[in-house]
């Protein structure tokens, strides 16, 4: 299974709407254990087709290493063609980052609950409401479908600190230890 590349927040990919799976082909399921090895390669805990370069309404995610001791955890899952149905709870100010925006993080608020119809990894429909991290990370993956990323939520004075940081993620000067592909 290769590593795939990851795109960095300039490109234009990551500002596109997905497109719907109609079907799990050999190709798509080949893709999703790419994502996995991708993610698990760049110690992520989720990641979502446009940041791979690809269109694919889908994300893949394994939010158990930052799981509290008293939350569920659910070890890798699959969201093919997700739709979020309802946010619920107070939102809830946390740091995030993304490997699409290396080493950049600021506080992000979203609510603590989230309830997704989506598909999983072998297309079965699921309906279900998840909480803590994992609706944290289910929120943060289905913005990237939705091309939106986490800074959009940021203020313009926070942006703008973040702004010599994003010219050296453009000029692709920013080390990572996992491959990127800079627009």
């Amino acid at each position: 299974m290769p590593i795939l590349p990851i795109v960095t927040y300039n490109d234009p990919i990551l500002r596109q709407k997905t497109t719907p799976i109609e079907d799990l082909t050999p190709e798509i399921q080949s893709f999703i254990n790419d994502m996995f090895e991708t993610m698990y390669n760049s110690d992520g805990v989720g990641l979502a087709a446009p940041q791979v370069g690809s269109n694919h309404s889908i994300f893949v995610m394994d939010a158990d290493p930052m799981a509290d001791e008293d939350e569920e955890t659910f070890g890798p899952m699959v969201f093919i063609n997700p739709e979020i149905i309802e946010k619920k709870g107070e939102k809830i100010p946390m740091d995030e980052g993304c490997l699409s925006i290396p080493q950049v993080t600021d506080k992000v608020s979203r609510p603590e609950k989230v309830l997704v119809k989506y598909r999983d990894g072998e297309f079965n429909e699921q309906n279900r409401e998840f909480d803590g991290w994992v609706a944290r990370v289910i929120q943060h993956e289905f913005d990237h479908l939705e091309g939106v990323l986490f800074i959009d939520y940021l203020s313009a004075f926070r942006r703008r600190m973040h702004k010599k940081d994003l010219k050296e993620i453009d000029s692709g000067n920013r080390e990572t230890s996992y491959p990127v592909k800079p627009k």
